[in-house]
């Protein structure tokens, strides 16, 4: 049995745990309630320009452009959206696995595919196991601004456009609740799902519908991929929040049992001391 004094200090140790995983869990609730308000502050923006984008590419038979248009896949480029930090549960693991098994599954070779990673975690990931990672950005923060993940998105969205990979799908962490994320994968370029559940809008253009689209369409895959991010943070924070009551939790339980084991080794010593002083008395007698 462990002595009153090992006992004594893992109940101290593990409390000053609780503690830090209780403060870590409050942090994160309140950085999950920014995110959340962001994330859904940016669903009209994109509501709207996806409905001007569609019945600008549905409405009209004459309107073309490269990345509306399918082509033989060559390459096939990924966009994987992960953490700077961990402690986080599956928040990471996840979406990694989900990529690594569709990397594995879908190609033979490096040169079949490309990977663009955000996220530290995601970027350490990858290159320890010598995965073709052509380009990556870390350390953008909890308060994402879209300047701050521009350079990144509109380098993606060119990528397409000069044939570095021939479509583009995104692996992000999509927020349902806090206690909910779900792993998504969602088929970036071309943009073939354009559809909208709005009645298509009839515009005037000018200059010209393909002058408007060479705008748009980047403007408007730079912007799914904001829109990711800022989903994926959400995601993140909850998964952390519940991972740190989780520890919290269960240092709790830990406590609990050395608090009784400390009891129990407490009242066997009593006892034992009991026992040798009477056993000394009655010696003397």
């Amino acid at each position: 049995m462990a002595s009153l004094r090992d006992i004594k200090t893992k109940i101290t140790s593990t409390k000053k745990t609780s503690q830090i995983t209780k403060a870590m869990q409050m942090v994160d609730a309140a950085k999950l309630n920014r995110a959340e308000l962001r994330a859904k502050g940016f669903n009209p923006y994109m509501e709207k320009i996806q409905e001007v984008v569609a019945s600008i590419a549905l409405g009209s038979s004459s309107a073309e452009h490269p990345m509306l248009n399918s082509r033989e896949v060559k390459r096939t480029g990924y966009l994987v959206i992960t953490s700077d930090r961990g402690l986080a549960g599956a928040f990471n693991s996840s979406v990694l696995r989900a990529v690594y098994q569709t990397i594995e599954s879908r190609h033979q070779s490096k040169d079949e595919y490309a990977i663009i990673v955000i996220g530290k975690i995601g970027t350490e990931f990858f290159r320890k196991r010598n995965m073709n990672v052509i380009s990556q950005l870390t350390g953008i923060g909890d308060d994402i601004s879209f300047s701050s993940i521009q350079d990144i998105a509109r380098k993606t969205v060119e990528m397409y456009g000069d044939g570095t990979f021939d479509e583009l799908n995104m692996f992000y962490n999509h927020y349902i609740s806090a206690i909910s994320q779900e792993v998504t994968q969602k088929k970036l370029l071309p943009l073939s799902d354009l559809a909208t559940s709005s009645k298509l809008m009839s515009y005037e253009f000018e200059p010209s519908e393909e002058a408007i689209l060479d705008v748009l369409l980047p403007q408007y895959a730079e912007s799914l991929i904001y829109g990711a991010l800022l989903d994926s943070k959400a995601s993140e924070h909850a998964s952390r929040m519940t991972a740190m009551k989780n520890a919290t939790d269960n240092a709790n339980d830990l406590i609990h049992e050395y608090t009784l084991s400390y009891n129990r080794a407490r009242q066997a010593a009593i006892t034992q001391e009991i026992t040798e002083i009477v056993g000394g008395a009655a010696a003397l007698e």
